[in-house]
């Protein structure tokens, strides 16, 4: 059962999401709590499982990651073992770095960065000849052109948008 949300765990996911790395008395003062409260409120967050990490998000060229791509990938098989031998496959592929199940003519969503369009094709021919896997098909990102958090948070239930949440910025 997912447990009831007020405009303050509201106000604190928001914030997080914006920033993980904000201190717990930044956060406290943004969300119009003192810090002790505001604490307990992101570990009953963090324990209900709504909060599952913290990352930093780094930004692939400035690392040498030059190629930043999609497989779509469509097996031959879609079998629970054959569904698993292929997570499994993907697990240990250092260039898939998100993954997605789908529903629909495309099995996976592959999230993937590359340092060069040769180690790409290489990628792409090694996913190719992987058990059970019938088609992948490949796109190029071309330009990173919007990065918003995972999860909208002014169409919780019960949320109200940021500009009326006290202590939040819009």
């Amino acid at each position: 059962m997912q447990r009831k949300l007020d405009s303050v765990d509201i106000a604190i996911l928001r914030e997080l999401q914006s920033d993980g790395n904000i201190t717990n008395v930044e956060l406290s003062r943004r969300v119009g709590l003192s810090a002790p409260p505001c604490l307990r409120r992101v570990r009953a967050l963090e324990n209900d499982g709504i909060i599952t990490a913290y990352r930093a998000v780094l930004n692939p060229k400035s690392l040498g990651f030059e190629v930043v791509s999609f497989a779509m990938v469509q097996l031959n098989s879609q079998g629970k073992a054959d569904l698993d031998a292929f997570q499994e496959a993907i697990s240990n592929l250092p260039t898939v770095r998100r993954a997605w199940s789908l529903s629909g003519e495309t099995d996976f969503l592959l999230f993937c960065v590359s340092p060069n369009l040769t180690a790409f094709q290489e990628f792409v021919l090694n996913l190719t000849g992987l058990p059970n896997v019938r088609v992948v098909r490949s796109a190029l990102c071309l330009e990173h052109v919007k990065d918003e958090p995972f999860v909208p948070l002014d169409k919780v239930q019960g949320a109200k948008p940021a500009s009326e949440t006290p202590g939040t910025r819009p």
